[in-house]
């Protein structure tokens, strides 16, 4: 994928005569935005006209909810976000849902171009026995749980002492801190207070978190590495037998810098943790975060019904930093597992879906029919088309090649039959739709500060802690207090 720094944007034709070009995007996280940002600025001699939807009240998508709420950088992330939707020339239009407010047939009568970038939400599946057993969840559901979802269940069962967490990417070293960590460490982020209540009353001592390669293979990044020595009375576990290192291992740590930093600070976490064993004062922690590696799932135990254990087979480098069983098998008592392998993609209505990959069927953005033709004016963006992998500037550069293709195709874009930007909300609340607006996130993004406020200082295990903002997370009362606020000003008007 290119830089988007390094490309330019490609100029369009001739613009409509009469009208602005008006473009539907579906999806209002990264992919969404950027999208948005690049088509506003591309270089042009026509006006766009451009609506954001987003099946959500409140906008950001994966960034509210699908990133661990302790995480540093979601702070600037979403004042990038933020900034861009607050300039006024794009429409922020919220909680409606593509296939059952909004119909492709609507939207093409409206627009004349529509980008889904809907994102990634669902497990990608774990194939091995006992993975149905009561207390195995997907990281996805438990982080929708946590970071205040609207759609999911308030409770959450946290009744395991020893869990296992299985992945080695950012997703599960999230899910891992989150569940070690000390509920009252996390009330100076924007959880909500039934996020903290169930962390709170966790009888958790132990979590484990299983990778099927080596300490040099790791998918996490440095930054999400390091959070984990953050956790208050929280010890990091390593083991000595896992430290295994290749050919391609040491060529790894020689010419990439993200895996020789990580691979350091593993090594130096090994380091005192021999210093702790041999201190006899070292008070141990309460809690204990076991990091293992050259682990491959082979079945969760079930007793009654319920997780009770899981066995993996030890694995080797085979010296291409790929690795082989060595017919080893281990089991390890647990009372719950999480599967944190990465995330899967949704099938869309109307549109050709990649049921292997869990991507819309496309050419670079372009999507295509059952038999691999461009359906013209439709296109896609974000990991509904490429797949969930890569971080957030490798969307920034599938939203640049998208919007290059779609102003490439202008000329011959199918015209909406009904292009005024009045139409589709007159349409939306002919259905009964209740939508939200970008003045309506405002305001509830307001509200949710000042229930932080509200909460003043907090004396806890932790010291004293001042809330942030407490998540608003019914899906109705985040609709309230959208729509009240925003007729409150127009009354006062």
């Amino acid at each position: 994928m290119s830089n988007p720094a390094e490309v330019d944007t490609p100029a369009a034709d001739a613009a409509p005569a009469d009208r602005p070009l008006r473009v539907a995007i579906i999806g209002a996280g990264p992919a969404g935005v950027y999208a948005a940002d690049i088509l506003t600025k591309a270089e042009r001699d026509f006006e766009v006209s451009i609506d954001l939807f987003d099946a959500y009240p409140a906008p950001y998508g994966l960034i509210r909810y699908g990133v661990a709420p302790d995480h540093p950088r979601i702070k600037g992330i979403v004042k990038a976000l933020h900034k861009v939707l607050d300039r006024g020339d794009i429409r922020f239009i919220g909680n409606v849902t593509y296939g059952r407010d909004l119909l492709l047939s609507d939207i093409r009568a409206m627009y004349d171009a529509v980008i889904f970038a809907t994102g990634a939400i669902k497990d990608a599946p774990m194939d091995v026995p006992g993975v149905e057993l009561e207390g195995s969840y997907g990281a996805a559901d438990f982080v929708s749980w946590y970071d205040g979802h609207p759609d999911v269940p308030r409770e959450w069962p946290l009744d395991a002492k020893e869990v296992a967490v299985i992945g080695n990417g950012n997703v599960a070293l999230d899910v891992a801190r989150v569940l070690s960590k000390h509920a009252d460490d996390l009330l100076a982020t924007e959880i909500p207070d039934n996020v903290y209540a169930g962390l709170k009353n966790s009888p958790v001592t132990d979590v484990h978190v299983f990778g099927r390669r080596g300490p040099a293979q790791v998918k996490f990044t440095p930054l999400e590495l390091r959070e984990l020595s953050h956790s208050r009375d929280v010890d990091i576990v390593l083991y000595p037998e896992d430290f295994e290192f290749d050919e391609a291992s040491d060529e790894a740590i020689k010419t990439n810098n993200q895996v020789k930093t990580m691979v350091n600070t593993l090594a130096n976490w090994m380091v005192e943790q021999d210093e702790r064993e041999e201190d006899p004062d070292h008070e141990p922690a309460s809690r204990r975060l076991h990091l293992h590696f050259l682990h491959s799932p082979v079945e969760v135990v079930g007793e009654d019904g319920k997780v009770a254990g899981m066995r993996f087979e030890r694995q080797e480098l085979d010296g291409t930093a790929n690795v082989r069983g060595t017919g080893e098998i281990v089991e390890y008592p647990l009372q719950a597992v999480y599967r944190a392998i990465g995330y899967f993609g949704s099938e869309l209505p109307e549109l050709e879906f990649d049921a292997k990959r869990g991507v819309v069927v496309n050419d670079g953005g372009r999507v295509l029919d059952a038999d691999g033709a461009t359906v013209p004016g439709i296109y896609t963006t974000g990991w509904i088309k490429r797949g969930p992998v890569g971080l957030i500037g490798h969307t920034k550069g599938d939203a640049l090649e998208t919007v290059g293709n779609l102003l490439e195709d202008r000329t011959e874009l199918p015209p909406a039959s009904e292009p005024g930007e009045q139409a589709v909300l007159e349409f939306l609340a002919d259905r009964g739709v209740e939508y939200t607006t970008w003045e309506g996130w405002l305001a509830l993004d307001a509200h949710e500060r000042s229930l932080g406020e509200a909460a003043g200082a907090l004396q806890t295990d932790a010291g004293e802690i001042t809330r942030e903002r407490i998540k608003v997370v019914p899906r109705e009362e985040m609709v309230r207090v959208s729509s009240e606020s925003v007729r409150a000003a127009g009354a006062g008007a």
